[in-house]
């Protein structure tokens, strides 16, 4: 059954629908990989009861199959509402919490088959790329237990790279599916703004800096995933269909714009910038035309605007619980600041971050007349001690916010830009790193199509898996 867990959910799912591989017999697969190793990582919490998971996977044996995701395990991200399994968000406020109804994600994932066998763990709120919180604990990075798995998708990386799951949904504001995907070895996949609808509870209209998508370890699953998420709901103005169909392996005559550190204004752990150049020649190997960039823009600019921006997001977001002062003692240092740092903004000051976003997407714009794909490293650093709340410094420059240190993920996210993370090799130290491909905004199966060729010159994920 080892061999079995390393295949892609594609593959599993065709061997369900012959009839090679019974539900159960893979249910019990999975649950015993997860009894193995995640005890080490920490990657699953909220684990559902096995026999009620048996039972389910008798029941999808006998049922017609509604998608190529039937009968197949999933953990959900613990910051998407889920009727039947709480939803804490990490947080000890949250502890208990049973949300009404599920959300779009949720709801979809489980339209389409899938068994919810539990939740995948995340920093508190969501904030900060190291998935960790003071109800289910920290996520170990599965290749050195002593380091972060990153996130907030972090849970869900460390899960895929154990092989504890064969596909993943995530969720990006700034690089949540990005960076664990570069730290554990998988691919994550930050869709075009609108393409998945939204969840329960969330405004609809405004401040759109979050995007939920998928994670795999090929991106075939990611596209197959993505069709299942993508598309309109009732409920939402959001929400575009996808197709799987339109991914085919494909990198010739591509032209791919390489910005590096924005010259020279992110900060680099030393091997960072060679091991994208490396994943960026093979790319080119496959007949793609690379060519550095200079900066379209400065990353000040772009700093300010999101860093306001996503103040702004917070506070509203997260209003009713800051009003109750007695919560504030429960509440992460980093989310305080957020709220209180939107709830000290002007509208001149929000007009103007907006401003500055406009600027930046007309400057996308005319750069993607001339590129096809832009690409940048995923992270500024390696995987860090699990037990640091988040680096202080990077190569001798101090970081003055707790999340300054990921500032190469926002060209992506502050306009809504489809963006792949690509699994590009390891460290002297033997830890993963990653890029990022971005493209514009519907570009969706543009990128996929890119990273279908790169993993098939490459399969980091298949080549060099973590030791279990």
């Amino acid at each position: 059954m080892d061999d079995l867990l390393t295949q892609s959910g594609l593959t599993i799912s065709a061997q369900l629908a012959a009839g090679k591989l019974s539900y159960s017999d893979y249910l019990d697969a999975v649950l015993a990989r997860i009894d193995a190793v995640n005890t080490a990582v920490n990657a699953i919490v909220a684990r559902r009861d096995p026999d009620l998971l048996r039972a389910e996977a008798r029941a999808a044996q006998k049922a017609p199959r509604r998608s190529w995701l039937h009968g197949m395990p999933v953990a959900i991200k613990d910051t998407v509402a889920t009727a039947d399994i709480v939803t804490t968000w990490g947080s000890p406020l949250l502890r208990g919490n049973q949300p009404a109804k599920n959300d779009v994600v949720a709801e979809r994932l489980l339209a389409a088959g899938a068994i919810l066998i539990g939740k995948t763990n995340v920093p508190e709120f969501g904030l900060g790329s190291h998935s960790y919180n003071p109800v289910y604990g920290v996520t170990r990075n599965p290749y050195d237990h002593a380091v972060t798995a990153g996130g907030s998708s972090g849970g869900a990386a460390a899960a895929l790279a154990c092989r504890m799951l064969a596909v993943a949904d995530g969720s990006d504001m700034m690089g949540s599916l990005r960076n664990p995907a570069a730290w554990n070895n998988v691919y994550g996949h930050r869709p075009s703004h609108s393409l998945i609808p939204g969840g329960v509870g969330e405004d609809l209209f405004l401040h759109p800096l979050v995007a939920s998508g998928p994670m795999a370890r090929d991106p075939s699953d990611l596209a197959a995933l993505l069709e299942i998420l993508a598309g309109p709901h009732p409920s939402d103005p959001n929400g575009v269909p996808f197709s799987a169909a339109a991914v085919t392996a494909h990198a010739e005559g591509l032209r791919i714009g390489w910005l590096g550190d924005w010259g020279g204004a992110w900060p680099m752990e030393p091997g960072l910038i060679a091991l994208g150049e490396a994943a960026l020649s093979r790319l080119a190997d496959l007949g793609a035309v690379v060519e550095p960039l200079a900066p379209p823009m400065p990353a000040e600019a772009l700093w300010q605007s999101w860093r306001d921006l996503r103040h702004w997001a917070i506070a509203q977001a997260q209003a009713p619980l800051y009003a109750d002062p007695a919560n504030h003692a429960l509440m992460k240092a980093a989310l305080i600041w957020e709220i209180e740092g939107g709830r000290a903004l002007s509208n001149a000051q929000i007009l103007e971050a907006s401003t500055l976003r406009s600027d930046w997407f007309r400057a996308a714009a005319a750069l993607f007349e001339r590129y096809d794909v832009l690409a940048m490293p995923a992270t500024q650093v390696w995987p860090f001690p699990a037990t640091q709340d988040w680096p202080k410094d990077i190569a001798g420059h101090s970081m003055d916010t707790y999340h300054r240190w990921m500032e190469c993920v926002i060209p992506a996210s502050l306009i809504g830009l489809p963006a792949t993370a690509l699994p590009a090799g390891f460290g002297a130290a033997g830890l993963p790193g990653g890029i990022q491909i971005v493209g514009p905004r519907g570009a969706d199966a543009r990128l996929l199509s890119l990273a279908s060729a790169y993993h098939a010159a490459t399969d980091w994920p298949g080549t060099r898996p973590p030791p279990l």
